[in-house]
């Protein structure tokens, strides 16, 4: 799994861009396999992508328009936008090491480019890289800076390790033109010297002192270097909409100054220095003359420009001929010289998209300047791995649809399951069948606005059941099943389902909306039974905190279960996690850590830890834990040092259903948090409860959960046969 680092501005006009070109080279030189992805663009404008598919060979994934997720914003849908976030990096993470996300920048008028940014940080539970321009600040005001963004983002506070890249920083030192020549350009009142020299030693110590101070590590101090942001003449040319009479070597030659002409012969000549781009009214033949006699003796002009829509008289064009058959660009325009000045200054100095060698360039110099230790170090990241809500959700959608199951739902006319069915199966995650009368399925659906599509199976169970009498009654003739009650027990809906998964017409059941665990669970440990070697089914809660998911065990099923049976829960509940990409680190929960505590409980969860580890050496297990010395990492210095599960905990084991069931909606209510679930472990075949206040987005990920269990239950039994 690749590590994610997300590159956020903590400024305006920071370079963002052209950090991410740096960070791409950088970890491609140490040989770890780097992609990139921009989740959401102003595709209108931003060609970011296109940048680093130029310089690093990296396609581009599709993005969410920029439009349309401020439209999510508004409308308060940021799990949406995050869910479509994490799918686009999840395409563009596939076989990397390392996982660049270039985040949103803020723009005039923009208020919501920190919150997007904060919320892609926890999504993708990336590391944080900040990028700021210092703009002449003294080091103390550049880190105060920094620190005021990194707050913003709550990375500070959740403990994560934020970097910082400092760009464009400046050397301090004014161009000054001679006062004779008016000077236009990208370079004009930049620093002059400023192109590429490293940044003072003393100034580079007093920005990394200032920035560790604040807990930030300083990943970069880049000096500014003008020389990258230097167009080529025909982007100059291409902005101020010129007509080209001579391209020569516009494809190659860079623009590094302005100078505007219009003084006599030696007052110009001053001006005219390599890279400079000449503009002078098309009438000044002196002009024209004297800069080509200037590129003829060695003088390298960038270009030259000839305003007011006059032509020169062509035979000065071709006393100068030489000239442009060399290389000098001739170009012309209608306006003044002054407002062509004026509009090459302004220019947007953006990298154009086929401009290979200024990304060349603008990625080698950043990558130089990277800390190198910090890339090395994600060769073997050291730092735990979390997944995040809208990460796991995606996962659970995108693996369902990859081997898609029969899903059958007995409770077929209630609203919010009817409503959930339209989802899954307009979503592609499984074929769901509602079981239920077919007018009254549709009446409900009608009702609610909800069309449901053709891959929603309806069933009357009242018209099928007799198909499943007879099976019925072989599989439980041991405990007195006849006919008679055959016949009444598959009056269930339930027990019509279970019957379909036992004759494998079916791949899962899901239930519990308007009826009890007890009576959705009972069918399935009838027929399905328990898969061989276990004895017990147990449930687990996937509880999506905002920045990570966490499997809560047992929280509905066992109410007081042995150490015996609390070690099988906690086996099966590590399984899960692992099934479902979560990193298995167990803590056992009681009310004292470690041996601080004694009593029949928490002997209880001692000896079932105990039993657990033996099992299972393979697996992260350590108890008894509280609550909080399981996942606060300050709390578990304290009370459980050296455990490799204390603080970093994400399968968390309660002692009994009584502390399980009011933690979890305790932690569900007051703390917002979606839970998905419960989801029963155990079973031959996945069956699945629902809480009888559960929402419609609850039914979906139920749903999601039992069909990729079905898919997990298929590939054992193919491995077995």
């Amino acid at each position: 799994m690749p590590t994610t680092v997300l590159i956020a501005p903590a400024g305006r006009r920071v370079g963002l861009t052209s950090t991410c070109l740096g960070l791409v080279r950088a970890f491609d030189r140490q040989g770890l396999h780097v992609s990139f992805v921009k989740p959401i663009t102003n595709r209108e404008q931003d060609h970011t992508a296109a940048l680093v598919a130029l310089g690093a060979h990296l396609w581009p994934q599709p993005t969410v328009p920029r439009h349309e997720a401020e439209a999510l914003l508004a409308a308060g849908d940021d799990q949406t936008l995050m869910e479509q976030v994490v799918g686009i990096a999840g395409k563009a993470a596939e076989n990397a090491d390392v996982l660049i996300v270039e985040g949103m920048n803020p723009e005039a008028g923009g208020v919501h480019a920190t919150r997007v940014n904060a919320l892609m940080m926890k999504a993708l539970d990336a590391e944080l890289v900040l990028v700021h321009s210092p703009r002449h600040q003294a080091p103390v005001e550049v880190a105060e800076a920094v620190a005021i963004a990194a707050r913003g983002y709550g990375a500070l506070a959740e403990g994560r390790n934020v970097g910082c890249i400092l760009s464009r920083v400046c050397r301090g030192e004014t161009v000054h033109h001679d006062a004779e020549v008016e000077a236009f350009g990208p370079v004009s009142g930049e620093c002059a010297g400023c192109f590429g020299q490293p940044v003072p030693p003393e100034v580079a110590a007093a920005h990394r002192a200032a920035l560790e101070a604040e807990n930030i590590r300083p990943l970069a101090i880049i000096a500014c270097n003008g020389a990258l942001s230097f167009p080529r003449v025909v982007d100059v040319a291409n902005a101020i909409g010129a007509r080209v009479l001579f391209a020569g070597e516009s494809r190659t030659r860079r623009v590094s100054d302005v100078a505007l002409c219009a003084m006599n012969v030696p007052g110009s000549i001053r001006a005219m220095k390599p890279g400079t781009l000449v503009i002078t009214p098309g009438d000044r033949s002196d002009i024209i003359l004297a800069a080509s006699m200037m590129v003829q003796s060695g003088t390298p002009l960038s270009g030259l420009v000839l305003t007011g829509g006059v032509e020169p008289d062509p035979r000065v064009i071709g006393l100068c001929r030489k000239a442009f058959e060399g290389g000098l660009p001739l170009m012309a325009v209608k306006g003044s010289s002054y407002r062509t000045a004026t509009a090459v200054a302004s220019m947007n100095t953006e990298i154009p998209v086929d401009d290979y060698d200024r990304v060349e360039r603008t990625m080698n110099f950043m990558a130089d300047q990277v800390d190198p230790a910090w890339v090395k170090g994600f060769a073997q990241p050291s730092r735990v791995a979390r997944v995040s809500p809208p990460a796991f959700r995606y996962r659970l959608i995108e693996a369902a649809r990859s081997d898609i199951r029969r899903i059958v739902l007995p409770e077929g006319t209630e609203p919010r399951t009817v409503a959930a069915a339209a989802i899954v199966g307009a979503r592609g995650i499984a074929r769901c069948v509602l079981l239920g009368n077919p007018e009254e399925i549709r009446d409900v659906a009608a009702k609610q606005g909800v069309e449901l599509p053709g891959s929603v199976e309806i069933i009357d169970p009242t018209l099928v059941a007799s198909h499943y009498v007879a099976s019925l009654v072989e599989r439980r003739k041991a405990k007195g099943m006849t006919v008679e009650r055959a016949e009444i027990e598959l009056q269930d809906p339930i027990m019509v389902g279970t019957m379909m998964m036992a004759l494998d017409e079916a791949d899962g059941l899901v239930s519990g909306a308007v009826h009890t665990t007890a009576h959705t669970i009972r069918p399935a440990l009838q027929i399905i039974k328990t898969v061989p070697g276990c004895n017990l089914v147990s449930s687990i809660f996937f509880m999506c905190l905002p920045d990570q998911v966490l499997v809560f065990g047992d929280c509905a099923v066992n109410p007081n279960p042995t150490a015996t049976e609390l070690a099988d829960i906690a086996i099966q509940s590590a399984d899960s996690a692992l099934a479902f990409g979560i990193p298995a680190r167990v803590a056992m929960l009681s009310y004292s850590t470690g041996q601080s505590g004694t009593g029949e409980d928490v002997e209880k969860v001692k000896e079932a830890t105990k039993l657990a580890k033996e099992r299972r050496p393979d697996l992260l297990i350590d108890g008894p834990l509280q609550y909080d010395a399981a996942v606060m990492p300050d709390v578990a210095r304290a009370k459980a040092p050296g455990s490799k599960v204390a603080g970093q905990a994400t399968v968390l084991i309660f002692p009994d259903l009584n502390t399980g069931n009011v933690t979890y909606k305790a932690v569900q209510r007051s703390a917002n948090v979606v839970s998905i679930g419960p989801m029963l472990q155990g079973l031959a075949k996945p069956v699945n409860d629902l809480s009888r206040g559960c929402l419609v987005e609850d039914i979906v990920f139920t749903i999601n959960l039992t069909a990729i269990q079905a898919q997990d239950v298929r590939r054992a039994r193919t491995v077995l046969a």
